[in-house]
């Protein structure tokens, strides 16, 4: 399953590479933002864009009230995983994903 994750552009990093950093859930990560921009919306007019992130690209640009909902969509999503799990017996890392589904299946944390 591929999920975007909700963040706010903070920072522009480069122009000319189209990176920028992205606030998400307080976290502050480095974004490729080639996805969302274009003549009509440069890179230097992303800064308070909220975006969808996807393995370090900006996907697709969103506003504030559906960012608020995806964020709150992958919590429920993390909290039902996490019910799931204890339910089986799983064990359950922090993140609310059994060890099982993190690192590629392995089981290691």
């Amino acid at each position: 399953m591929c999920l975007g994750i909700p963040g706010q552009i903070v920072k522009i990093d480069d122009v000319e590479r189209k990176l920028a950093t992205a606030d998400v859930g307080g976290v502050r990560r480095q974004v490729n933002l080639s996805c969302i921009v274009d003549d009509a919306h440069p890179v230097e007019a992303c800064i308070g864009d909220w975006v969808l992130i996807h393995v370090g690209f900006a996907m697709s640009r969103i506003d504030a009230d559906e960012a608020r909902a995806t964020m709150q969509i992958l919590v429920e999503l993390g909290e039902a995983q996490a019910e799931i799990a204890a339910l089986r017996g799983d064990a359950v890392h922090e993140s609310g994903f059994p060890a099982e589904r993190r690192m590629g299946g392995r089981g290691e944390a």
